[in-house]
């Protein structure tokens, strides 16, 4: 059964009012993979009554209102994306396509959905109960940040939103928290993992630079951000406040992480795994081709690519679901009417992260000065995939399942560091669980632009391909490897481009597709780079490509110099696909 989303659910409930409304820019979609749905699931195990509203009207207030108001609170998020990114391409043009929303057109999720949401319940409701934000949008919009699609640094979404508090993060035990205090009749002060707004900020928190000063001085925005990271581990961090004005953002040290008994907990709640049939019949939601038979493993990622926000809103540390947890899960998918024996995908941010962590996180919490896996993999980490090689065994031998596939990307680096078992994993992934490719993402190959990303050096490329073609043969299998590539990430320049297509004929002997031109998220590394131009780690300037054209430039250095001898036509060894070529061309033609 579904969390209600409709006033006849409420009726044949027999529920007079909700305790909680869930309001998402994501179709309703109750899957353990949808964070509105794992919220909304915990609560009504915790006892509350629970609906959702997935995409309001934002014209009337015909949706927000149906199911009425709350007793308790509002729940708003952005969705599984933060809006802008799921809106805009990497060049600020609007997408057409979405895999959220019912029919794949992208006509109902409005930009900063989180604030539009939060204004629409304000505007049909007086006084209403206090409005929590929620998910990945709010989660890297919490303090002031720069915002790539206005090119300014905003301040807090908190302030935006005009909401009452900011839970972030996966937020499971800051939102039970804030239900079980207002039930209480208690206020929101001195929650863990969320932040709010105040007069003055507790004693002893540390000051981030005022969102003024971040906003004029570069070099403060720098020393902000670098405050805020290090202060985002729940063993570790202490509470921190930024001044808006004469009002303050204090931002309480995270919520301990889930242990595994509580993960495992989450992920055995009643999920239907099934888009709500009020939304279903508005249309296909294409994300259920993806998500509908696969398994989540574990939370966080230790790689911390500085593009990415992963490490910042799941952390740093790997949270691992007990092997039990896991094929109980896989054994109810399948024996669902429509699961053909296909598991899709087996893993999480980065597929082979189960089971491997460091063993001092949990008590001295990540260290501040330096890194899992850069520049190279740290000795504490004692890499070893024996726990996923005997997953993935177990898993094959579910009645009912006739294979299961890894879709999701893995760090070659980290198969290449473990001598106890990375090979064994690796050639376990090609003989049972690829569908042809395997995803591993370098990023790029110049020195220079894979140390402002914080990827591994280009030599640990070539090995994994050595390794990988190897074991390929043995096996008589013909796989392949999906390389994932960025263009105009800051310090990449043209030459870098080069290097990298020249690279790729010589040493990988493919084109490239899976080039992507750098979109700069919210409160990430990279972020910092592109519009303070530094590498704040080393504090020396960088080159950053911020015309559209030169971003799209770069891109086309690779993906039309990139093209194989197959498609080069005529004596002259042209290729009408190559931009100088095609002027050959057409020279001649007249």
């Amino acid at each position: 059964m579904f969390l209600p989303t409709t006033p006849d659910e409420l009726t044949g409930l027999g529920w007079p009012a909700l305790d909680v409304i869930l309001v998402t820019a994501d179709a309703y979609i109750d899957s353990p993979h949808v964070g509105v749905a794992v919220i909304g699931r915990l609560l009504a195990g915790a006892g509350y009554r629970v609906g959702v509203i997935a995409q309001p009207d934002l014209k009337s207030g015909a949706d927000i209102s149906r199911l009425g108001e709350p007793k308790l609170f509002w729940g708003v998020t952005g969705g599984c994306m933060d809006s802008m990114v799921a809106n805009y391409t990497a060049a600020k043009k609007k997408r057409h396509g979405d895999d959220l929303t019912p029919g794949g057109k992208n006509t109902r999720r409005p930009d900063r959905a989180a604030i539009v949401y939060a204004n629409l319940i304000r505007r049909h409701f007086k006084n209403p109960p206090p409005i929590v934000l929620g998910g990945v949008e709010a989660s890297l919009r919490r303090i002031a940040h720069y915002d790539f699609w206005s090119d300014t640094v905003r301040r807090s979404i908190l302030f935006d939103a005009r909401a009452d508090i900011l839970a972030y993060g996966m937020a499971e035990k800051a939102v039970l928290d804030i239900a079980l205090s207002l039930a209480s009749g208690k206020g929101l002060e001195n929650i863990r993992g969320t932040c709010v707004i105040a007069a003055d900020a507790p004693p002893d928190y540390l000051e981030l630079p005022s969102f003024e000063q971040a906003g004029s001085d570069k070099k403060a925005f720098a020393r902000m951000f670098d405050l805020f990271c290090a202060n985002n581990d729940p063993a570790t961090a202490r509470g921190l406040y930024q001044k808006y004005g004469n009002r303050c953002l204090v931002h309480h040290p995270p919520q301990p992480h889930l242990s595994e008994a509580q993960l495992d907990a989450v992920y055995a709640l009643p999920f239907t795994r099934r888009v709500h049939p009020f939304y279903d019949k508005q249309g296909a939601v294409r994300a259920m081709d993806t998500i509908a038979f696969s398994l989540t493993t574990h939370r966080g990622c230790f790689g911390e690519c500085r593009f990415c926000s992963i490490a910042l809103h799941e952390g740093r540390t790997i949270l691992s679901r007990s092997e039990a947890s896991i094929l109980d899960e896989a054994a109810r998918i399948a024996a669902m009417k429509n699961f053909k024996g296909y598991i899709t995908d087996v893993g999480g941010a980065t597929a082979n992260m189960y089971g491997i962590d460091c063993a001092r996180k949990p008590t001295s919490g990540a260290c501040r000065d330096k890194r899992c896996l850069f520049p190279r993999v740290c000795p504490s980490l004692s890499p070893d995939h024996s726990r996923q090689i005997r997953l993935h065994r177990k898993l094959r031998g579910i009645p009912g399942v006739k294979k299961v596939f890894v879709a999701s990307g893995i760090r070659h680096d980290l198969v290449l560091a473990d001598r106890k078992a990375g090979q064994t994993y690796l050639n376990e992934m090609i003989r049972h669980a690829l569908s042809g490719r395997m995803k591993i993402a370098p990023e790029h190959v110049a020195d220079d632009v894979l140390r402002c990303m914080g990827k591994p050096p280009v030599k640990t490329l070539t090995d994994f391909k050595n390794l990988f073609d190897r074991l390929n043969k043995e096996a008589g299998v013909k796989q392949f490897l999906s390389y994932y590539f960025i263009a105009a990430h800051p310090g990449c320049t043209d030459e870098h481009m080069r290097e990298l297509a020249r690279f790729a004929h010589r040493e990988l002997k493919t084109s490239l597709d899976q080039v992507q031109i750098f979109t700069p998220l919210p409160s990430t590394w990279s972020a910092l780079m592109y519009f303070a131009g530094i590498d704040p780690k080393t504090g020396r300037k960088i080159f950053v490509e911020k015309s559209a054209a030169g971003r799209q430039k770069q891109k086309s250095i690779v993906t039309a110099e990139n093209k194989p001898r197959s498609l080069k036509a005529g004596p002259d060894r042209t290729c009408s696909r190559r931009p100088e070529c095609a002027r050959k061309i057409r020279k001649k033609a007249r």
